[in-house]
């Protein structure tokens, strides 16, 4: 069995029976080492600069701070996995860039997800900070009502408008929705390989196998999928922009 590097793990939360718990599920993963564990986020800090974690496992919801308070506080560097009783707060561990998201009670299949990752993010995975412009090669955290995950930039077919959610579609089938308008997702997303075609519609151009005209003026799209093919709508304006664009 190839030698795996030792990561120091501090555990966040407000209840003793939950650390321990957690502790002793992550005693079976010789990976990690709890180095520390805390029951505020005052303690945590400290613990922070004390023992300079790889990751920790945070909860959000605790007395007095939250989890999301102590990441706006906390220095250094390290990845955090989530673990919470509530799927609540999901949408905002991705805009914090959280690694994964547990719920409680912790699965230990989960968990061993969750810590198959880390390599990926401590070795510098790109997974970008809020508010930055992705690269094809960064990963986003994603989630649905039945998993979270990682996806990369580079595996999106396209992202359409659902009410105030934007619903994202991956090469290889999966839909995920995200509190995020099409405004936002144009600014972040790379302006060299995702494009709008609708005020309600960004296509990755490197899934873009065919654009035919329709009788109104408007275009169809052909989306390469994993079982079938998809078709979308380009509006005129939109394939007259595109056409300036790559003329």
């Amino acid at each position: 069995m190839p030698h795996r590097e030792l990561l120091r793990a501090l555990l966040v939360d407000d209840e003793r029976l939950a650390r321990k718990q957690l502790r002793a599920l992550l005693g079976d993963f010789p990976e990690i080492a709890v180095v520390a564990d805390a029951a505020s986020v005052t303690e945590a800090l400290a613990a922070v600069d004390t023992h300079h974690p790889d990751v920790v496992f945070l909860d959000i919801q605790m007395p007095g701070a939250s989890g999301f308070d102590f990441l706006e506080q906390a220095k250094g560097t390290f990845a955090t996995i989530f673990v919470t009783a509530h799927d609540r707060f999901a949408l905002r561990a991705f805009e914090v860039n959280g690694l994964d998201y547990l719920l409680k009670p912790v699965e230990k299949h989960r968990l061993q997800k969750a810590i198959e990752r880390l390599p990926l993010r401590l070795a510098g995975a790109p997974v970008p900070s809020p508010g930055a412009r992705l690269k094809n090669t960064d990963y986003l955290y994603v989630s649905n009502n039945s998993s979270a995950r990682f996806i990369p930039v580079r595996s999106i077919q396209y992202i359409q408008a659902g009410g105030p959610y934007s619903e994202i579609f991956t090469e290889d089938g999966s839909k995920w929705m995200l509190l995020r308008s099409m405004k936002e997702w144009e600014e972040r997303l790379p302006p060299g390989q995702f494009v709008r075609i609708h005020r309600s519609t960004l296509v990755n151009l490197d899934f873009v196998e065919r654009i035919e005209p329709l009788a109104n003026y408007s275009y169809r799209v052909s989306v390469r999928g994993k079982s079938q093919k998809q078709e979308l709508v380009m509006s005129r304006r939109s394939a007259q922009a595109l056409k300036e664009r790559f003329a």
